[in-house]
């Protein structure tokens, strides 16, 4: 069992979580990466590795995603056949949660996560963040997670080849791993673990703003492309009707020209996974979803107004309840690349510490054993 540790700027916690680790006796492995933290912290680095765990990293920073798959790689490229589990720095993941995660790996051949139960005093970003991504991961999946956002994780040693394909680089790497794995059809496993934060969680370097934008990217990105749908649908109303003075005609070739140009986006930008799937089986499936929405949009237009509830409203509650099934029907079913793990990875699955994602300087990564 290898026990990874992805790091930037750490402070005490770190070489005391590596004391209590040799402490238990279990032997592990540990691997620490430095994400680019800076001279500043040469000093807790050369602690942790007079305490006998190996220090991996790179000058710059490239965020909690790429230092988990530097990780990986050298992982897989110096232990292969070890299981991981991935524990965070600043002292969140007790030593007796990761060692119950570390035992439930091999039993279920499964990802685990070590979920957290969240009760009590919870910093306020905490709840809201992991609130917020359980809904969206519910409705990208259709699968109810308690803890999307745990950093400790355990992987067994087949998905490291995997782990190092997935996308993203920092925050939003570890919910990728969650979306994909479901997409994969890779079991996922929970074991329960304590909540803990320390000072109101204040040495995460978790950017609400721009990592959350990072995190739900596909969603923000749909909205947008729903707007541009909405825009195109508008203009080309307004020129049909000007040119064909016909009505019927105006709606739906508008509608038309809408479709077309919002299936191109989401296909392309939106839900980029899709272009692996035949243009003429998606295509199809669309526009036949599209119906679906119109005759849905009607219909619940209907129910909501014969129950007294005025226009307005009725109509700003169905096209938030359409645009959240779209989201989901599509992420799911429609631009879904249903091709497996297995095949994409078909290569051999040994790596090097020079074979590392393109976003990483290879000549800078640097073992500090």
């Amino acid at each position: 069992m290898i026990i990874l540790i992805p790091s930037f700027e750490p402070d005490a916690k770190l070489p005391e979580l590596i004391r209590e680790l040799n402490a238990s006796g279990t032997g592990a492995t540990i691997v620490v990466v430095n994400d680019g933290s800076g001279p500043r912290f040469e000093a807790i680095y050369e602690q942790v590795k007079f305490l006998g765990a190996r220090v991996i990293g790179y000058p710059n920073n490239h965020g909690k995603g790429q230092a988990l798959k530097t990780g990986f790689s050298y992982i897989a490229a110096n232990f292969p056949g070890h299981d991981v589990v991935c524990a965070d720095s600043d002292g969140q993941h007790c030593v007796a949660d990761i060692l119950s995660v570390a035992g439930a790996v091999a039993p279920n051949n499964a990802i685990v996560l070590g979920e957290r139960h969240f009760s009590g005093q919870v910093p306020l970003r905490s709840s809201f963040g992991n609130s917020a991504t359980r809904f969206f991961f519910a409705l990208a999946t259709g699968t109810w997670l308690r803890d999307t956002q745990t950093g400790l994780r355990g992987y067994p040693a087949h998905l490291l080849p995997w782990l190092l394909s997935v996308r993203g680089n920092r925050y939003e790497y570890e919910l990728n791993v969650l979306l994909e794995a479901r997409s994969q059809g890779y079991t996922l496993e929970s074991v329960s673990i304590a909540t803990i934060y320390i000072a109101e969680n204040e040495s995460s370097h978790f950017r609400p703003l721009r990592d959350s934008l990072r995190i739900y990217a596909p969603l923000v990105k749909f909205s947008m492309s729903s707007f541009m749908g909405f825009l195109i649908d508008t203009v080309a109303f307004l020129i049909l009707m000007a040119v064909t003075g016909s009505l019927w005609l105006s709606v739906l070739g508008a509608r038309i020209i809408s479709s077309g140009a919002n299936f191109a986006v989401n296909r392309h930008l939106v839900f980029p996974e899709g272009r692996s799937v035949p243009l003429t089986r998606t295509a199809g499936r669309y526009f036949a979803l599209v119906a679906l929405l119109l005759a849905a949009n009607y219909g619940l237009l209907i129910s909501f107004t014969e129950a007294g509830l005025p226009a307005f409203p009725a109509k700003i509650l169905t096209e938030t309840i359409l645009f959240l099934l779209s989201f989901a029907v599509q992420k799911r079913f429609l631009f879904r690349d249903r091709t497996t793990a297995a095949e994409k990875n078909s290569a051999p699955s040994m790596y090097s510490q020079a074979q590392l994602p393109a976003s990483t300087d290879s000549a800078q990564l640097h073992a500090e054993i």
